[in-house]
């Protein structure tokens, strides 16, 4: 944990957030600031800033935020639809929060590209 990360502040439940899912490696919750019915951040419970400085030992924790992302939209109701899964990696690729995370968006047709 990084005492001033926020996401890391809402994984130890030091910060309010709408937690719709949280195991021993991921934590899931709603977006303060929603682009789309369904904007849920899923992130591991583990501070890694960003895919940037992801190691090799560290993909079977991506693919568990994965996996957690297909589970919340089937139990959002936009899995048979569709939605969307997007990681901003670095301020120039529109990072943010420097804790790494997924975006699981949908609930809407998208457009493409975004933004």
């Amino acid at each position: 944990m990084t005492d001033s990360c926020i996401f890391c502040k809402i994984v130890s439940k030091e910060a309010s957030a709408d937690i719709v899912y949280q195991d021993p490696q991921a934590t899931a919750f709603r977006d303060l600031h929603p682009v789309a019915p369904t904007h849920i951040l899923i992130v591991p419970n583990r501070h890694i800033e960003s895919v940037g400085v992801l190691e090799v030992e560290e993909e079977p924790l991506m693919g568990h935020l994965f996996t957690v992302a297909r589970r919340l939209a089937e139990e959002e109701g936009i899995a048979k639809g569709g939605y969307r899964l997007i990681t901003n990696t670095g301020a120039d690729g529109g990072q943010t929060v420097f804790h790494l995370h997924v975006h699981l968006i949908g609930g809407q047709r998208m457009r493409y590209p975004m933004g």
